[in-house]
């Protein structure tokens, strides 16, 4: 019989959040003198190659966790030298004068990070970290994810790391006395569901990105727009992203809140509409695609928390309890400190190695008092704003947009006071009270995202593109190609329950003259229709799958699930 593997502390997922505990954690113990065992699962080949986000963050976390970032190697792309908050009409676009931006989409002075780069960098220095660190061991295994928690009654003992399990535990099982999930819910739901720790649901948006290399002479290293409009017209929430980079590097996304009426959304292909822009397509003139990739945002914020953040031999971090913070696009820092925060309670623990929940319970009290809480509750109805009053997006932003075009913005505000001359200023007041956090309204429901699809939804507004260079713009199969994927033969890593809830899915959607959720949403061209024997039926392309969940939670039927890869499949975001 094999060894039985088993570790003090066992961090299911390389995520910023969990790298951040482990560095924090061998930083305390090498000026304490503990000891400890851990181990770091991470499902990608490599640490950070399946970490999608670019970011632009504040640096005040990382400058405790690494005081001497600027000198260590640490890989900052730029530093944010310009910021701008910037409508896009179908042709034009206005940068929103600097006083009327929202102090959280203010980045000068942020850094522009690529965090995959960030991952791979935390985890190679920790490797070094921990070799210097006698009383500490420190494994890493890439190519490793956990498909099932594992329990001893109502406890966490570990998890198993073999997909298809042969009945031999030692082999199939990591054990440890503490478990940490920052996964993006791959496997940390099950924890949550198990223990019912979340009354209200996780709402969750998709972001599809790009990195573009430029010719000589285009460098726009350290300058940041963030964008509202222009391709989403149609109600949905979401918006997007542009971020000078170092050596002549450009990051273009979109994120898109999977909570819109809109059944067929198209993540990767708004992307494309967004590059049509004249705006866009004069910043990537005679550059070339280097990267693509696609992956959740979860938006739900202060009510979507769970209710306890540590259970009996397991705690949970960064995205897996839903840290970022919608209002300022903030999620790296928040993750940093939950991991930080997390380390400080591990290791008061580690001598007696008592790990219950009630050892573990001051972590979500020492979360909640530092700025991670106080944003989450500053912006708990962010999102509960514009998800009342579909008037903002559908109505109301079109007008603006519809004046950008005429080189005349302010004329677009007025127009929407003269069109909606009450209603405009009530929404105006009550979205400005929800979004400051000032006044409380008490606790909110969410709904889960596919619970917001309308069928036949059907947009009262269209974008009209303009001439593009058709070698910018990729489908969603030649965009596979620069997610770099690589499946191990036989990979079934999405579930699907029932094959005829999706024959009958399709039957409606067919029935409107729409695809179905899952076809148009994916963002990797995964999903697709087959016809057999006459019927039109749900096939899967697994080989082209981007792990991004997206197809999961649009499911209008709750009939699928994606799971983690197995063997160190799936896609290569390194430089994403």
């Amino acid at each position: 019989m094999s060894e039985r593997i088993e570790y003090d502390v066992l961090l299911v997922g390389g995520s910023p959040s969990n790298l951040a505990l482990a560095h924090h954690l061998v930083d305390l113990a090498a000026k304490s003198g503990k000891s400890f065992s851990m181990a770091i699962l991470e499902k990608g080949k490599e640490f950070g190659s399946h970490i999608v986000s670019g970011a632009v963050s504040h640096p005040h976390v990382l400058e405790r966790l690494f005081p001497d970032y600027k000198n260590n190697g640490f890989p900052v792309e730029a530093v944010c030298n310009e910021s701008n908050l910037s409508l896009l009409g179908n042709k034009e676009k206005w940068d929103i004068f600097a006083p009327l931006v929202p102090p959280g989409m203010k980045k000068e002075g942020y850094l522009v990070l690529s965090l995959s780069k960030v991952v791979y960098w935390m985890a190679s220095t920790l490797r070094e970290k921990a070799k210097n660190t006698p009383n500490v061991t420190v494994d890493f295994y890439p190519g490793f994810s956990a498909h099932q928690i594992l329990f001893d009654g109502n406890r966490v003992i570990g998890v198993q790391v073999v997909e298809e399990a042969k009945g031999k535990p030692d082999e199939e099982n990591v054990y440890a006395k503490l478990t940490c999930f920052g996964d993006k819910g791959f496997i940390s739901r099950d924890l949550i569901d198990h223990f019912h720790l979340r009354d209200n649901p996780q709402i969750w948006s998709v972001g599809v990105k790009e990195v573009w290399e430029l010719p000589e002479g285009k460098d726009y290293a350290g300058k940041v727009w963030h964008t509202l409009g222009f391709p989403l017209v149609d109600g949905s929430f979401g918006g997007g992203f542009i971020y000078g980079m170092k050596d002549r590097h450009l990051t273009i996304g979109l994120v898109i809140s999977l909570d819109s009426p809109n059944p067929n959304i198209n993540p990767q292909q708004k992307l494309q509409d967004l590059k049509k822009h004249p705006w866009v397509q004069e910043l990537i003139k005679g550059g070339k695609l280097l990267n693509y990739g696609a992956a959740l945002l979860p938006e739900g914020g202060y009510y979507s928390l769970p209710k306890k953040f540590a259970v009996d031999g397991a705690m949970l971090l960064g995205d897996a309890l839903g840290v970022l913070d919608i209002n300022s696009l903030a999620g790296v820092d928040k993750a940093f400190e939950c991991g930080i925060q997390a380390a400080e309670v591990i290791h008061k623990n580690l001598d007696s190695k008592n790990f219950s929940e009630a050892a573990l319970a001051s972590y979500k009290e020492a979360v909640m008092n530092t700025h991670v809480g106080k944003a989450l509750y500053k912006g708990r109805y962010f999102r509960n704003a514009f998800q009342e009053n579909f008037r903002l997006l559908g109505d109301y932003l079109p007008l603006v947009l519809e004046a950008v075009d005429e080189k005349l913005p302010l004329a677009g505000f007025l127009n929407v006071g003269l069109n909606y001359p009450l209603q405009s200023i009530k929404d105006a007041v009550r979205m400005g009270l929800k979004i400051s956090g000032l006044k409380d309204y008490g606790p909110i429901k969410y709904k889960h995202d596919y619970e917001h699809i309308v069928p036949d939804f059907k947009p009262k507004h269209e974008i009209k593109t303009n001439g593009h260079v058709k070698s910018t713009i990729y489908s969603r199969e030649d965009a596979v190609f620069f997610a770099h994927t690589k499946y191990h033969e036989g990979n079934k890593h999405i579930d699907e329950f029932n094959a005829d809830v999706c024959k009958k899915c399709i039957e409606k959607y067919d029935g409107l003259g729409k695809e179905t959720p899952c076809v148009s949403d994916c963002t990797a061209e995964v999903h697709r229709i087959d016809i057999i024997g006459g019927s039109r039926l749900h096939g899967m392309s697994l080989e082209n799958c981007v792990q991004c969940r997206t197809c999961e939670i649009v499911c209008p039927e709750v009939n699928l699930r994606v799971k983690a890869t197995a063997q160190a499949s799936g896609p290569d975001f390194m430089g994403l």
